[in-house]
């Protein structure tokens, strides 16, 4: 029986009994030692998922979803966001509205009021999406395919394999060497559908995801697991005839960990989806902006057609601003960072960052030509309400720090920026 740790971002945890919160908890030896040698295999691929505090505390960084270790400890680290009323709830629902924006899947709930009831932690949620999704597929009907089977009969079934029938010898005359096609599930969408159909019969632990896991299990019981994920992947159709299959391919991805920009790897095959904050938050004001920017407006997400310098006939450091927006003759950079600011702290510019307005200024130069407008968009917080005043860089270049609400999903105080002005 696994155990389920909630906490959230930057929480800690140690070995040692401690009264468990959203920023500490207790966790078993064998599940800290594990965290610790992943920490150590992600920090060679550059990127940070703990950092050792001694050796009885860990410290986690920006890093949400879930976490699971082979001695079946699940770890749900949820974002740090709210500081009143029911955090746990508040920040699950915020994390999988996130995944959704972030990677456009479409959840099959089936109203909003369920979605408010359905507390479970965020791999039980992903595993019951994917559940729903493959009933409802199942339910349409699933593609067949025609497979090429040769094989020894007693009798003619298809075509005679003429060649292989010359080469018996005397004694097997009376078999007959036949070729014929089949009609099958076996194919590639289908293979990998029940291999993440096993993974959530192994894994889930709700009633409700067990027993329609298991009734579908029933349904796919011939169709083989896939031996090779990224090569049926490949494999994939989209054409017109798989289009009802579409809608339930980011939720195999998910669970076979197919579309994680973190995925632990290993010979370990627990659920453990985790997502970089910054990037899910950052895909989430993209898919706001794509749904709410003025007509005529063009978003580019990471444009990287300008270089900081130029040197020997060639350009180096590539500029890539998260979202560059162009309208006529004009265009606007937008940046987003997943950080908490003070409109009342002054003293300590409000927790802004110098690098990022020396990233800003660079960007305002080369894609703005040095006027214009920048944008620093960061989630809205109780003592950050509003847009913050101009920051002017001289020369006609200005930027711009905005809230972004979160539970409202919309951006605050655009009517500041000319590209809304008018819309």
């Amino acid at each position: 029986m696994s155990t389920l740790i909630t906490v959230r971002e930057y929480a800690r945890l140690t070995v040692d009994a401690v009264e468990p919160t959203l920023d500490r908890a207790q966790v078993s030896a064998s599940a800290f030692d594990w965290l610790c040698q992943q920490s150590a295999s992600f920090s060679r691929a550059g990127a940070a998922l703990v950092q050792v505090e001694g050796r009885r505390w860990l410290k986690l960084d920006s890093y949400v979803g879930v976490l699971e270790t082979p001695c079946g400890t699940r770890l749900e680290i949820l974002p740090k966001h709210f500081d009143s009323g029911d955090c746990e709830v508040q920040s699950r629902a915020l994390l999988r509205r996130l995944i959704q924006r972030s990677l456009n899947l479409k959840p099959r709930e089936v109203s909003p009021t369920a979605l408010e009831v359905y507390d479970a932690p965020l791999s039980e949620w992903v595993m019951g999406q994917f559940l729903a999704a493959l009933d409802h597929l199942i339910k349409r009907g699933m593609r067949f395919d025609y497979q090429r089977v040769e094989e020894e009969q007693r009798y003619l079934r298809g075509q005679l394999n003429v060649v292989a029938q010359m080469r018996q010898p005397p004694a097997r005359q009376h078999f007959f060497q036949v070729r014929h096609d089949i009609f099958v599930a076996d194919r590639a969408e289908n293979r990998l559908l029940k291999l993440a159909l096993e993974r959530v019969c192994h894994t889930t632990q709700d009633p409700a995801n067990w027993r329609l896991s298991h009734e579908l299990r029933g349904v796919l019981h011939g169709v083989p697991a896939s031996q090779s994920v990224c090569d049926d992947f490949r494999a994939w159709r989209t054409d017109r005839l798989m289009a009802h299959y579409q809608p339930i391919k980011p939720w195999c991805e998910l669970i076979l960990n197919q579309q994680m920009p973190i995925a632990v790897a290993g010979e370990w095959q627990g659920i453990s989806l985790l997502f970089p904050m910054e990037k899910l938050f950052e895909r989430y004001v993209e898919a706001w902006l794509r749904r709410s920017l003025p007509p005529g407006a063009k978003l580019t997400a990471q444009a990287a057609s300008e270089f900081l310098c130029e040197h020997q006939d060639g350009r180096m450091f590539r500029l890539e601003p998260d979202l560059l927006v162009r309208k006529g003759g004009q265009s606007w950079v937008l940046d987003s960072k997943w950080k908490r600011l003070s409109a009342t702290d002054r003293d300590k510019k409000y927790g802004l960052s110098q690098s990022d307005f020396y990233q800003l200024f660079a960007y305002g130069q080369k894609y703005l030509q040095g006027r214009g407008e920048l944008v620093l968009i960061y989630p809205r917080r109780a003592d950050f309400q509003q847009a913050l005043a101009p920051f002017d860089f001289g020369g006609g270049l200005r930027l711009w720090v905005l809230p972004f609400d979160m539970e409202a999903e919309c951006l605050l105080d655009t009517h500041v920026l000319s590209l809304f002005a008018e819309y």
